[in-house]
């Protein structure tokens, strides 16, 4: 908080590199940020592997919040992000969703296949589509569903899927299920954490991050009003998972 007020007085450009599906969340954090310390923030929304392969050609990012922690694990280790500087800023929630109102997103209905397609991201690529797969091969159905499976290239994709008609269930982000911009209604199950691994979220600040803007935001990711934010999207953070329901 002290580096956050001594900021304030000396006002700089930071520039954010955020995965799609933390986008809204880190675009008012943003905001918040501008708005305390006067600092401005250009934030760049892309797949996580695209930043990253951006990142390794040169791109002029201060701050990468990545949909996995691979990527930012690596730009450590090829001496391209700060030592010391990565951490989980949230944890992803994997819902199985359906806008239609005439079905029930819930593991019975996974389980009937009264469907025509199933939407997730590219299992290979995405750690929302890993934890896709994970979830139907412990429920038994990834071999009996795999006829039925659309794969987006990441999560933002597989939601745009489920959101037009063009599947009719869709294991997407919770982020994106409510989030108030898209407007979308439905059912949506949010997936027991035991049926895959946590999609931890990682943030770096990477090598070329010496000014205090990009040291302040990175700084501010943890702050309490922050980690409040990042929840309010749809997110767990300090290990407290929201309660599993239906809606």
């Amino acid at each position: 908080m002290l580096l956050l007020a001594a900021s304030g007085a000396a006002a700089g450009e930071v520039t954010v590199a955020v995965a799609a599906n933390a986008a809204e969340a880190v675009e008012a954090l943003a905001a918040d940020f501008e708005q305390r310390t006067g600092h401005r923030v250009t934030v760049t929304v892309g797949s996580t592997g695209k930043l990253y392969a951006q990142i390794l050609h040169g791109a002029p990012f201060d701050v990468f919040l990545a949909a996995d922690q691979e990527r930012p694990r690596l730009l450590v280790e090829q001496g391209l992000a700060v030592e010391d500087s990565r951490r989980t800023y949230a944890i992803g929630q994997l819902v199985l969703w359906s806008s239609d109102p005439t079905i029930e997103a819930t593991p019975e209905t996974l389980r009937t296949g009264s469907f025509r397609r199933l939407a997730i991201a590219n299992p290979d690529l995405a750690p929302y589509g890993a934890a896709a797969r994970n979830v139907l091969r412990e429920l038994g159905l990834w071999e009996s569903l795999r006829s039925k499976i659309v794969v987006g290239e990441n999560v933002g994709q597989s939601f745009t899927m489920a959101a037009s008609g063009n599947a009719e269930l869709g294991l997407v982000a919770l982020s994106s299920v409510i989030s108030p911009r898209n407007g979308r209604e439905g059912s949506y199950w949010e997936i027991p954490e035991h049926l895959h691994r946590p999609i931890r979220q990682d943030a770096v600040l990477l090598g070329r991050a010496g000014n205090t803007a990009a040291r302040a935001f990175h700084l501010f990711l943890s702050s309490p009003k922050a980690l409040a934010t990042i929840e309010s999207f749809g997110f767990v953070v300090d290990g407290q998972r929201r309660p599993i329901h239906t809606r």
